[in-house]
């Protein structure tokens, strides 16, 4: 009996089930997260319905889905996060939303973050020898300074403030001309806010001022028709155009891309290592850093002790990763029959764990909702955990240090109103007018 039929609501499922899951729609809505994150519900079925099936309604152009298992618990998401061998990131990818054809999954299944071990783990070494500690410690210095070039006293839009700084560093450690940068912001807003109107169809990058190969990117566009998921090869393809042209073109040889050519990935391991970086590479500075800014300034006691202690700074990026989650969830697939949390799971079920609901378990986090800059331990899963922790999380949290480190140098207020990202998936900013004023 497949996961469509009615067998999770007919056999399996009492009527409080039934109630949670009719609430419980409201977290796969896109429109939710207009306003805020749905933590009260988050918190009313991490207590009532732990693990629980979620239907997917066609919305908009995602057509109707079979539905979902959706994990809530702290200890639970681990879990899932920690055991491939029964939760698979391969099967079916990491999005809740399957692709469309089997061309678009075998394509998406080249993608690491789309792998299990072992395949995973071979181009995860060849990844960690070129993204190091060390690597990310070199460039330190060079982020520093490019974050304190991005402050200038009066009004703007820090969401716009904030995304120069990981689209520079990525274009950096990628080998990609600072002409072409613009082009990773726009890949990636196209890729990640494909729910909301103002991203879907995002093009910012001057034409003039690409150098030849972003040029002939840009003329690859591709003309979406309404549905095409945006994740598939076909809606990229002016991406991989380019990604097949830097390849080809001579770039500096301490580049990451550079490096793990020569550690051995294929050309299309290339490419679609090329996508991981210039999306997820982008996405969590993106969120994180104007989110963790709004936070602060909804929470002005703690920024200014912040303020007379800088040296909090740290756990303060620990506090915010957790708080505002840029991330909230990922998708795995039942590899065999199973119970988690008592549930009966079935083969090729989609399990989807909720890192936003995690990151605000009391079992594991004291008073979870209060915001608090010296919060320790923090245990957070905002970087994921398992074989698939975030292999950049180095390079975020020196960008997140180099960014906040500059921004206390400044008083920060809110000159408008914040706009959020229309997303299930992403925990975005579209708009955070703020004005910024030197201290003295």
């Amino acid at each position: 009996m497949s996961a469509s039929d009615g067998g999770h609501t007919s056999a399996q499922a009492t009527g409080a089930d039934h109630l949670a899951a009719r609430s419980a729609v409201e977290i796969f809505t896109p429109s939710t997260y207009d306003t805020a994150v749905p933590y009260d519900l988050f918190a009313h079925l991490r207590r009532e319905s732990p693990v629980c099936w979620i239907p997917e309604p066609p919305i908009g152009p995602w057509r109707e889905g079979p539905g979902f298992w959706a994990v809530f618990r702290h200890a639970d998401v681990k879990h899932v996060l920690r055991t491939p061998e029964d939760f698979s990131s391969h099967l079916g990818a990491t999005q809740i939303r399957d692709p469309d054809t089997p061309a678009d999954l075998r394509f998406v299944q080249s993608q690491m973050l789309n792998m299990d071990p072992p395949a995973h783990s071979r181009l995860r070494r060849i990844v960690a020898a070129a993204f190091t500690p060390r690597a990310v410690r070199a460039l330190e210095r060079t982020i520093a300074e490019r974050a304190a070039a991005l402050f200038e006293q009066g009004e703007c839009d820090f969401v716009e403030v904030a995304a120069d700084l990981p689209v520079w560093t990525l274009a950096h450690v990628m080998g990609v001309p600072a002409q072409d940068k613009r082009l990773l912001y726009d890949w990636a807003s196209r890729v990640i806010g494909y729910q909301d109107d103002d991203y879907a169809h995002l093009s910012t990058a001057d034409v003039e001022s690409l150098t030849p190969i972003g040029r002939l990117a840009l003329a690859a566009r591709p003309e979406l028709g309404p549905g095409v998921n945006p994740r598939s090869r076909a809606a990229l393809s002016d991406m991989f155009a380019y990604a097949h042209a830097l390849a080809r073109t001579p770039v500096d040889g301490e580049s990451v891309m550079a490096a793990m050519r020569e550690g051995g990935l294929t050309e299309a391991e290339f490419e679609n290592m090329f996508f991981l970086f210039a999306v997820a590479g982008n996405e969590t500075l993106r969120n994180g850093i104007p989110g963790g800014l709004l936070t602060l300034l909804q929470h002005p006691a703690e920024l200014a002790r912040l303020r007379a202690d800088p040296a909090l700074l740290d756990s303060a990026i620990e506090e915010m990763l957790r708080y505002w989650p840029p991330v909230m969830h990922f998708r795995r697939t039942a590899t065999r029959d199973l119970t988690l949390a008592g549930r009966p799971v079935r083969a090729g079920d989609k399990v989807v764990v909720y890192h936003a609901s995690a990151n605000r378990d009391p079992s594991v986090f004291a008073d979870p909702d209060r915001f608090d800059l010296a919060r320790t331990p923090n245990d957070h899963v905002s970087f994921g955990f398992g074989p698939h922790f975030c292999l950049g999380a180095h390079l975020a949290r020196a960008q997140f240090r180099s960014l906040f480190r500059e921004l206390l140098a400044w008083d920060v207020e809110l000159s408008g109103s914040p706009r959020r990202l229309t997303s299930n998936f992403q925990n975005g900013l579209k708009h955070l007018p703020v004005r910024l004023r030197r201290r003295s």
